[in-house]
């Protein structure tokens, strides 16, 4: 029988993940077709009314990030060590992609339009030179969404291209963050008080 797919091969003609089709067959969004063994199967005109046209080109892409601004050389570092590193292990990238932003910021402009490209199935794989590259935390999350989205992430841990200094800043950002919540606090309650003469906190006992 001619171009016929299983699920693994129809999973990756789409660009989705085997576990994806899976689940689409489970909530009726597809219907595979059988034969008399009963085994599964799709064609040629399943993928065209996933695809919705002619396949998808799907790329390798290298993502390589910093903190900030002041981290340019270190930028121009990791991407040199993630050049060597393909070419050593043969892989031929599409496309290289490299921002400034911090690891805890999931709106960086760039990072978000390569998500959405990997939900709709446009990247193969993905390498990256430390999972903190890519997200400082969260990366089981991130790594799910690719999976879902028929991507792999090559994780080349290059211990040189995770500076902890950028770990520092990251924490230091956190704590302000924590800080400028706890004084907002303060001074509404602060504001309250002037509002209500008898207000006071009440602390819960979980008793």
């Amino acid at each position: 029988m001619a171009n016929t797919y299983s699920i693994g091969e129809f999973a990756k003609r789409i660009g989705r993940s085997p576990n994806t089709v899976r689940r689409w067959e489970r909530e009726g969004k597809i219907t595979p077709k059988r034969l008399p063994s009963g085994h599964r199967y799709f064609d040629e005109s399943d993928v065209r009314a996933m695809l919705g046209g002619p396949p998808v080109s799907r790329v390798t892409v290298v993502y390589c990030r910093v903190s900030g601004s002041g981290q340019k050389d270190d930028l121009v570092s990791q991407v040199k060590a993630m050049e060597t590193y393909c070419l050593n292990a043969g892989v031929a990238v599409d496309e290289w992609i490299e921002e400034i932003g911090q690891g805890m910021n999931f709106k960086r402009k760039k990072f978000l339009a390569l998500m959405d490209r990997i939900q709709h199935g446009e990247v193969e794989r993905l390498i990256v030179a430390h999972k903190d590259r890519l997200v400082r935390f969260g990366f089981d999350l991130i790594s799910h969404i690719a999976e879902e989205g028929g991507c792999e992430i090559v994780v080349v841990n290059q211990p040189s291209c995770s500076p902890e200094q950028e770990m520092v800043e990251d924490m230091l950002a956190i704590v302000h963050s924590f800080s400028r919540r706890l004084d907002g606090t303060g001074k509404y309650e602060q504001e309250l008080k002037a509002e209500y003469p008898g207000y006071k906190v009440q602390v819960l006992s979980d008793n």
